[in-house]
């Protein structure tokens, strides 16, 4: 079977969890079929197509930019049997190939652009295109694939038109193999983190979803014991990169022991930050899944993140870590719920070992593609 993948991200830029998603679903995949990945980028690998927006359109807007290499993702698709997109970035790309190729479309949904109003702010007219682009791939796809449950019904609630039967639950994975305890020190001793001291941990972009700006708010009044970590980079837009900035520099005056790492980390040192992180953080607004809480859970960290979207079915509540409502008061909730994990070490330590656990037993890759190949011969057999 020859299935064409179609990403923004994929390795070395990977940015966010789709792309971590991407990397980790490929690698099993290569086993079950024929797979080519087509990426952004520049040149070809084995098994690798990267394509660039065109240089007509170097100053336009993003979502131009991204439907002409969807244009020239879908004239290289020719051969496929199956095509399998992940957002909105590649959606069109696989809608066009549908109907050039007489292929079926398989799409994963990592989140939906009816809910992230904020994208407004980053892509200005843009984000009507994008969300053009995604309700005309998913009212058509053959299958939509939901990173979880709670995405499963965001999608049938924002397009109600599709049949609940096309819509199919595959969680994200975790390689606990590669996400494991690592007891080292030197990236704790590089970032100038005090040993002898907690820290609270944040990794992820810094945009309106990842909830950033209350993370920094709420992180005010906690423990004074306890340093702050941000793993914050790629911001969304000049305005969410200058509040960011200006909350964080805040932060420091009223507390001691906050560090910021601006630049996207090696997958190693993110993994030994984790490690010894007293707990994780995980402050989203909005999160279909939210793999980065895998990851930590995987490291042996206690999570403390939002109830929201997918989050409920990774992050068991007062077990693997503790889950806060976004709601008025989220920000203080957010603190006493960071206060609790850090005033009980022992506890942390159990819900720790308890996420470790979890992950190894529920969120396998080689699972996650067995369960995707599947689908393709379904819907194949079905065309």
């Amino acid at each position: 079977m020859r299935v064409g993948l179609l990403t923004r991200e994929y390795p070395p830029d990977v940015y966010g969890g789709a792309g971590v998603h991407v990397e980790f679903l490929a690698r099993e995949l290569r086993s079950l079929v024929d797979l080519e990945v087509h990426c952004w980028g520049e040149g070809r690998a084995e098994g690798v197509l990267r394509h660039r927006p065109w240089t007509a359109l170097d100053t336009a807007n993003d979502a131009l930019r991204t439907f002409s290499v969807d244009l020239a993702m879908a004239a290289a698709l020719e051969g496929s049997e199956v095509v399998h997109t992940h957002t909105w970035y590649a959606n069109l790309g696989g809608h066009l190939a549908k109907l050039l190729y007489g292929v079926p479309h398989v799409m994963t949904a990592h989140s939906l652009e009816p809910l992230r109003p904020w994208k407004a702010e980053q892509l200005g007219g843009g984000y009507a295109l994008s969300s053009w682009a995604e309700r005309t791939a998913i009212e058509a796809a053959d299958a939509v694939i939901a990173v979880s449950g709670a995405m499963r019904e965001d999608i049938l609630a924002c397009y109600p038109g599709l049949d609940p039967a096309r819509v199919r639950v595959v969680h994200n994975g975790i390689d606990t193999g590669l996400y494991r305890p690592d007891h080292g020190t030197d990236v704790l001793d590089r970032v100038g983190l005090d040993r002898s001291r907690p820290y609270v941990l944040f990794v992820g972009r810094i945009t309106r979803q990842k909830g950033v700006p209350h993370l920094l708010r709420a992180v005010r009044d906690i423990d004074p014991a306890a340093q702050v970590v941000l793993c914050a980079g790629a911001p969304d837009t000049p305005e969410i990169d200058r509040e960011f900035r200006e909350l964080y520099e805040e932060l420091s005056r009223v507390r001691a022991g906050v560090h910021w790492i601006p630049q996207m980390l090696p997958r190693p040192e993110v993994i030994q930050l984790l490690t010894h992180a007293a707990v994780f953080v995980c402050p989203s607004v909005y999160e279909p899944l939210g793999i980065v809480n895998l990851e930590a859970m995987a490291c042996g960290t206690p999570v403390v993140a939002s109830h929201v979207g997918g989050i409920p079915e990774v992050v068991e509540d007062g077990k693997t870590g503790l889950l806060v409502p976004v709601d008025d008061d989220f920000e203080g909730s957010l603190a006493r719920a960071l206060d609790s994990v850090l005033g009980d070490p022992e506890g942390a330590r159990s819900m720790g070992e308890a996420g470790r656990e979890r992950a190894v037993g529920e969120f396998g890759w080689d699972a996650v593609a067995r369960r995707t190949a599947r689908l393709y011969e379904e819907i194949l057999e079905q065309a």
